[in-house]
């Protein structure tokens, strides 16, 4: 009862003291507009340079006059001079401010700064005695101020679960998610060069869509007034790439937002970044070799190296990568063999003679699958390319000549995780009706994945499609890759939360 009551008292001191901040802060903002100094009246300011670049640059920069604006992290000093630190999108650089160079009444002012606020600083680059590249400053502008106090400097922000609602926090404090944001950005730009330098050409397709379609998952429905109609959020854009592959634009990728009404996970988030590339007159294994070849490509450029390491693994993204088929996979991991296997109900039998539950009268090419995602694709740590899927879970995608319950499919793996998909498109338009239907057979049944019967596809199709080699690859799951993140939340700037309450 005694801890109990001091925890309380502690919250209670704690609550009392952040409100007594919040007052000052506050009365601090009204004494600046009082004098006529209201920084949120400031529209403008003239950044001439950011930190990184004074301090990469010194040597030429050494007496130069600046101007520099960011955030005060720290204070230190308060005599007659003063040391701070300014954080900018570039990273901090210390400021040196003495009474002597502003005069008494700024220095004053400046004294009454506090942690937190947004400052304009200029003056001349030098080096202190302790050899640290530091602005000089003749005038500091209060610019923004902050009426709230940074979590303090030692703990930072570590809520977890706080600094993915609080992003804006997470930012200033932690630099390492910083840094993750600008490696993002920097591997988005990096995958669209690979491919605009090799002549595709980005689109961009409708992200409402009138049926469900191009990828098994459940879609989030909206409803459209003026047309008095549901729409779906896209789950792919498949669809509509290989509608433009018939209108004639033989090399086409589209890289954006797709959701999913599915669980939230490490590896999911409701919306996330895919990009899907589509290429005439090739197949699935010229879409491998342009898969290995951009996703080395861009570790390389990136990050200076093909070997990388994730949580703790050291995974090579040297080219070329290893290629296996599905069923060679199953048999070399759990020595189930089914090219053997003759019918369901045996394929069944030796699935549940692995502890797997089978739901259903799946078919031999579904239980094969199933048996791979359960306990094969943990295994496959290094890049593997798994081929040649059952046509049962590939509606979009061409039979193998010679194996007609197969396709020309490949997903690949890395971590055990899947970060691409690709086919050799199905183009035959009678084959794809009959597929549709299945797959509305299957809708009829109660599976909300399965995918919507889509006319004006087919009659796309039925003008012709060249032979047509399609990728997915999932953005956010590379990102995690090349940044060594554990939980896609870390990589996206505003992942999907539940309210508090």
């Amino acid at each position: 009862m005694e801890d109990n009551t001091n925890i309380n008292m502690n919250v209670e001191q704690d609550t009392e003291n952040l409100n007594e901040i919040l007052l000052v802060r506050r009365q601090k903002l009204k004494e600046l507009q009082q004098s006529g100094k209201d920084p949120f009246k400031i529209v403008k300011y003239n950044v001439t340079h950011r930190s990184n670049e004074i301090i990469e640059n010194f040597e030429a920069m050494d007496g130069m006059r600046v101007s520099a604006a960011g955030r005060l992290m720290s204070k230190r000093g308060m005599g007659k001079a003063s040391f701070c630190d300014i954080q900018d999108r570039g990273g901090k650089i210390q400021i040196y401010v003495r009474i002597d160079d502003l005069g008494a009444e700024a220095y004053e002012e400046f004294k009454k700064y506090d942690i937190g606020d947004i400052v304009g600083v200029e003056g001349v680059v030098f080096r202190t005695h302790k050899g640290e590249i530091s602005i000089r400053a003749e005038k500091v502008t209060m610019l923004a101020k902050s009426l709230k106090p940074l979590p303090e400097k030692w703990h930072g922000l570590k809520d977890v679960d706080l600094r993915y609602r609080q992003r804006y926090l997470d930012l200033i404090m932690n630099p390492d998610v910083r840094k993750t944001f600008v490696l993002r950005s920097k591997i988005i730009k990096e995958i669209r060069r690979f491919l605009d330098e090799r002549d595709f050409l980005e689109v961009d397709t409708p992200m409402l869509n009138t049926i469900q379609g191009g990828a098994a998952a459940r879609p989030f429905i909206t409803h459209h007034n003026a047309l008095d109609m549901d729409l779906y959020l896209r789950i792919a854009p498949e669809l509509y790439l290989k509608r433009l592959i018939v209108g004639g634009f033989e090399k086409v990728y589209e890289m954006g937002r797709m959701f999913r009404n599915e669980g939230i996970s490490i590896k999911h988030n409701p919306e996330f970044t895919m990009m899907e590339v589509y290429e005439a007159y090739t197949d699935y294994k010229g879409m491998m070799e342009l898969t290995e070849e951009l996703i080395s490509t861009v570790a390389r450029n990136v990050l200076g190296t093909t070997k990388i390491v994730y949580q703790g693994q050291e995974i090579d993204l040297t080219t070329p990568w290893k290629r296996m088929t599905m069923r060679d996979a199953v048999l070399e991991y759990t020595g189930i063999d089914f090219d053997s296997i003759k019918t369901d109900e045996e394929a069944r039998e030796a699935a549940r003679a692995k502890n797997i539950n089978v739901e259903g009268k799946l078919t031999k090419g579904e239980v094969m699958n199933l048996v791979f995602e359960e306990l094969v694709e943990e295994h496959l740590v290094q890049p593997t390319f798994i081929m040649d899927y059952p046509v049962e879970v590939s509606p979009l995608t061409k039979r193998k000549p010679d194996r007609p319950e197969l396709t020309e499919r490949f997903e690949l793996f890395i971590y055990g995780r899947e970060m691409a998909n690709a086919y050799s498109e199905l183009n035959d338009p009678i084959d794809q009706k009959e597929r549709f239907l299945q797959q509305v057979r299957k809708r009829e049944e109660g599976d909300e994945e399965a995918s919507m019967m889509d006319d004006d596809f087919i009659n796309a199709l039925e003008y012709g499609m060249p032979p047509t080699g399609g990728l997915g690859i999932g953005v956010d799951r590379l990102i995690m890759l090349l940044t060594d993140s554990y939980s896609i939340r870390d990589i996206l700037l505003f992942p999907t939360m539940k309210p508090r309450d």
